[in-house]
């Protein structure tokens, strides 16, 4: 009957307790020889192939490869005298190789394991066992690495290094014998370039409880949605520049003081607008991106913003390059109170070709807004307020503002902007600028 012989991880010596399994050499059922290396394990000095000092058919293996065993533990169980004559070792014909402290044991029993759980099973000493011929030539300490298997490394040194700093061993390519990963390889990575880490998803989501919610629907659904497509649809750009607002103050006041409706200020800021859009009509255009094409639009109707209870809306004041500031403050102000008391059609809404956005009335100087897509381009006012200017080559105290331009830059390049950007201004400093487009 044959004897089943357990072979323990032997002392390898220099004091070390323990080994990483790197590389298994035989499996379960495998006919081993007497002193044929039979596991590949890894110390923090070295790389070491491991004989058995007994011949037989191998009938358990225990620890798979990249686990550390310490020494004493079981490596295999080898079922003497199941094998090829040639491979069979008695007790008592063990090889006496030793590598460090340890050989064939003369003063242990035979017996037979009991595996250990999730071990493999031991192929029972009754079973046949088909011979074979003696095992090949030891395979070489430095294999090169598969994807199944651990990666061959220097030393388990060198795998702790690469696992505090996050390495992936599999991602190097060993300057050593045979793909064999030192510690300059590991050493090497550490001093290239590592990409940033993504941050770190929270946890757990915010509690449901806390904070109030607002449910995305109705006006502020629809708002949301605009301004998100307008964000992930036109590459925009802005551009501003500080006005003297000082006389088209003034002129405002020379016209309201003749009588008749009030002119706002709105209106006039509106009246400026066309005059540009008409002097530069790639503003007043939109982007077609199922036929890939700008088209220029043959009229201007202008959008304005409206803070409302229900929030931000933005009313069309159509044809709006053919009406004159009177006309244009009553349409203003007619959208402004449908607006208010929440009874603006559809129409009014919808149709706007470019927008005049005054957020001075928020008591702001400036801002960068968002384009009211699908148009192409908007102007931002902030307040008039008096500020230091030089005037006539003297400082001065004068009305100024800030106007801004976010356009899309599809439409335009810079220069067309900013010369829209610098009519607007001209026009604001001086009125009269404005004669010679009316």
């Amino acid at each position: 009957m044959p004897q089943v012989m357990e072979f323990k991880l032997p002392d390898l010596g220099e004091g070390l307790t323990e080994a990483e399994i790197v590389r298994w050499l035989v499996a379960v059922g495998d006919v081993v020889a007497v002193d044929q290396p039979v596991v590949e394990v890894e110390t923090a000095k070295a790389m070491v192939e491991v004989p058995c000092p007994y011949g037989g058919v191998v009938t358990a293996r225990f620890g798979e490869e990249g686990t550390e065993l310490p020494v004493g533990a079981p490596l295999i169980t080898v079922a003497v005298g199941a094998g090829a004559d040639e491979a069979v070792e008695s007790e008592d014909s063990g090889s006496g190789n030793v590598l460090v402290g340890y050989g064939t044991d003369h003063s242990r029993t035979a017996r037979r394991r009991r595996v250990r759980p999730g071990s493999a099973a031991p192929v029972p000493a009754a079973a046949p066992v088909p011979t074979a011929a003696p095992a090949a030539a030891p395979v070489p300490t430095a294999a090169p690495v598969t994807a199944a298997g651990p990666v061959a490394v220097i030393s388990p040194l060198v795998r702790k290094i690469a696992r505090d700093h996050g390495i992936d061993l599999r991602a190097l390519r060993g300057s050593g014998p045979e793909g064999l990963i030192l510690r300059s390889d590991v050493e090497a990575a550490l001093r290239a370039p590592q990409p940033a880490a993504a941050p770190a998803a929270p946890a757990t989501a915010p509690a449901a409880a806390a904070g109030e919610r607002i449910p995305l629907k109705g006006l502020r659904g629809a708002v949301a949605e605009k301004l998100s497509r307008s964000r992930r649809e036109i590459p925009d750009a802005t551009c501003w520049v500080d006005a003297d607002a000082t006389e088209l103050m003034a002129a405002r006041a020379a016209m309201n003081a003749v009588g008749g409706p009030k002119i706002s200020v709105l209106a006039l800021l509106a009246r400026i607008c066309t005059a540009a859009l008409a002097k530069y009509p790639e503003l007043n255009s939109t982007v077609d991106l199922a036929a890939n094409e700008i088209v220029r639009l043959p009229s201007v109707h202008l959008g304005f913003a409206a803070q409302t209870e229900r929030g931000l809306v933005v009313p069309v004041v159509r044809d709006a390059g053919t009406r004159n500031p009177e006309s244009l403050s009553a349409e203003f102000a007619r959208l402004t109170e449908l607006a208010r008391t929440g009874k603006l059609a559809p129409a009014d809404l919808t149709g706007g070709t470019f927008t005049l956005n005054n957020y001075g009335v928020f008591g702001v100087d400036g801002s960068t807004p968002i384009v009211n897509h699908p148009e192409a381009a908007m102007l931002g006012v902030g307040r008039i307020m008096a500020k230091p200017w030089v005037h006539q080559g003297e400082l001065a105290v004068r009305q100024v503002v800030q106007l801004s331009l976010t356009f899309d830059h599809r439409v335009c390049d810079g220069g067309t902007a900013g010369g829209f950007l610098r009519y607007v201004a001209d026009c604001v400093e001086s009125p009269a600028v404005l004669l010679r487009s009316l």
